[in-house]
């Protein structure tokens, strides 16, 4: 007994900083998970949860049934999946090119720059695009296009624009954020491994297939999971702020999120919007498993769990 009570007194600097996030992760994480019983409610504000009549299957029924179902899952899918690429590429090629091609000194302020667009919110984003695509008083419009000899476009109703847009903003908003974390994993390799190859007459291309891509692997694999259980989930600001909620471009903007969004303020069904949340969550969890289960039969040391 007084060698544990001994070993607690001296790990308790970390129990107490590990508190604060335990605490934070029990209140916003596992409490609420019981109001995952609205999904199979017929929720009325009066009665309560508890006091609601029971939906059974009604609220999914309902999410799936509509002709939107296959738009909104495909558009939700394809989307997701296109940012994963394409966030991942670049922010590996964007994190190697600042580490071995800028100077050291200089390395925090690139890294800043880079993080800047990250912390953008979706919001200003979209004020930014509106100003770039507006039809009357837009950049593209009123000085880019003219200068081409092309007509102006009105973009806010022209769905097939929309994909390459959305990718683009997508990519501008978040790109900072892997960037940085695969700078941090570079940065974590040992230098005397470029050394060496440099002695043996490594080229830089050499130099980055055989040390610097796989050392930051594991980043890779741990960010590519954590993105696929989410698959299901989108930037609600990006597909709602971005394209202003225009109607008429909604089978290219329109995903789970804003379709429960807009059902949710249309009319006010709390349970249909808990039965999404409820099919995002199950299918993201059965994803991450899938996922790291294929990670784990082609390297195992380089699975998550």
């Amino acid at each position: 007994m007084k060698s544990k009570a001994k070993k607690f007194r001296r790990y308790l600097p970390l129990y107490l900083m590990f508190l604060p996030g335990a605490l934070y992760i029990l209140i916003n994480n596992y409490v609420p998970m019981y109001g995952l019983i609205v999904a199979f409610k017929q929720y009325n504000v009066r009665k309560g949860i508890w006091g609601s009549a029971w939906a059974g299957l009604k609220n999914f029924r309902f999410l799936f049934a509509t002709p939107d179902a296959m738009v909104i899952t495909r558009n939700t899918i394809l989307y997701n999946s296109a940012f994963i690429i394409i966030n991942t590429v670049l922010g590996i090629l964007f994190a190697i090119f600042i580490y071995d091609t800028i100077n050291k000194r200089l390395k925090k302020i690139y890294q800043s720059a880079i993080l800047f667009p990250f912390l953008m919110s979706a919001v200003i984003l979209g004020y930014i695009v509106y100003a770039f695509l507006s039809q009357s008083t837009g950049i593209v419009n009123n000085t880019i296009l003219p200068a081409l000899g092309m007509d102006s476009i009105n973009w806010y109703s022209e769905a097939k624009y929309w994909p390459a847009i959305l990718i683009f903003v997508n990519t501008w908003k978040g790109i900072g954020y892997g960037t940085l974390i695969y700078i941090s994993g570079i940065n974590g390799i040992d230098p005397s491994y470029y050394e060496a190859a440099q002695l043996d007459g490594a080229t830089k291309w050499q130099q980055i297939r055989s040390i610097t891509l796989p050392c930051v692997v594991p980043i890779i694999i741990t960010l590519t999971l954590m993105s696929v259980g989410r698959i299901f989930y989108s930037d609600f600001g990006l597909f709602y702020q971005v394209p202003r909620n225009s109607g008429m471009i909604f089978s290219a903007t329109n995903v789970i999120d804003t379709y429960v969004y807009r059902g949710l303020m249309e009319q006010s069904n709390v349970g249909m919007s808990a039965a999404a949340g409820f099919y995002q969550s199950v299918v993201g969890f059965i994803l991450v498993l899938t996922a790291n289960f294929v990670v784990r039969k082609v390297s195992k040391e380089n699975a998550l769990f």
